[in-house]
């Protein structure tokens, strides 16, 4: 019957370091399937990473301002999950944001000038995109999309599809912190128990903060420490605000449990940009999360499985 063993693949993606675990009695196939996961997260980085002049985002971001561009159904699926997204979260959440990356340079640490802001919020907005479920064009030139908000997560989310494919129930997934569970633990791990995930401190590096129970499902943490800059004694970080293209201040990092990690990032980031009434929609979203705010005060909810 062979005896379980826990593999470990690791890879870096997305820029991002990222690892597959598999409890599983099938080495050889384990290996296989590794092999095709790992490849999916490459097929996903290539079709929609914004720095690849060949990828569907960049095409689109080169021509909607022009015409309508028809996209395919798995671009479609996202874009319409950003929409709902747009929708559910009052506006806080829009993948027209990406242009603010050509005002805001994180590793100079520099500032944008108000007139820059002014200049670039015009090119800012989801109502401003036309989308009709099969083609998207933008009102003005100068917009882009970026699905750097779903993007790691929703690859997650396809590589446990790929692995439950090829059979497996017992195996964790993590891009980048962006991590979902298949299962529960295989023998001889404690059969049945939970994956044990660390949350990152935000403000000592290589500390957790705390570490949380997955059995199956999806976790995702945004936080204010992944690309930010100080000046002045003000911490600006890359989560950024479509209506003043300016960081948020309110949290250092929020972690959602959700189904899967696409929903689980979503609802994270959402957090984050709600700033002081993201706990009160955490709460209405009935998940399970801990969320740290910029004095340091932690805030924790756990929903009952």
């Amino acid at each position: 019957m062979g005896i379980w063993r826990t593999l470990e693949f690791e890879f870096v993606a997305m820029a991002s370091p990222c690892a597959i675990w598999i409890d599983t009695k099938k080495e050889q196939l384990a290996r296989k399937s590794a092999d095709a996961a790992i490849a999916e997260v490459r097929r996903i980085e290539q079709k929609y990473s914004r720095y690849q002049e060949g990828s569907v985002l960049s095409r689109i971001n080169r021509e909607a301002a022009n015409l309508a561009v028809a996209v395919d159904s798995e671009t479609a699926e996202l874009l319409n999950f950003a929409e709902r997204l747009w929708h559910a979260s009052g506006g806080c959440f829009d993948i027209s944001t990406g242009v603010f990356r050509r005002i805001w340079d994180f590793r100079r640490g520099e500032l944008p000038s108000q007139s820059q802001l002014d200049a670039t919020l015009p090119c800012v907005g989801w109502p401003k995109v036309s989308w009709n479920g099969t083609h998207i064009h933008f009102a003005c030139k100068g917009m882009e999309i970026d699905f750097g908000g779903i993007g790691k997560e929703y690859a997650a989310d396809r590589v446990a599809q790929v692995l439950r494919d090829h059979g497996f129930e017992h195996a964790l997934v993590n891009l980048g912190g962006d991590v979902h569970a298949l299962g529960a633990r295989a023998r001889p791990n404690g059969s049945g128990q939970p994956w044990s995930i660390g949350i990152r401190h935000p403000r000592v590096q290589e500390q957790c903060l705390a570490h949380l129970p997955l059995h199956r499902g999806g976790l995702a943490t945004s936080g204010d420490y992944e690309r930010y800059f100080e000046r002045d004694g003000r911490r600006y970080c890359h989560i950024l605000n479509p209506l003043t293209g300016m960081p948020v201040t309110h949290w250092q990092s929020v972690s959602v449990l959700s189904a899967n990690a696409t929903s689980a990032g979503a609802m994270s980031s959402i957090a984050m940009l709600k700033e002081e009434t993201a706990i009160a929609w955490l709460d209405a979203q009935s998940v399970s999360y801990l969320a740290v705010r910029s004095d340091g005060q932690v805030f924790t909810h756990r929903v009952a499985a």
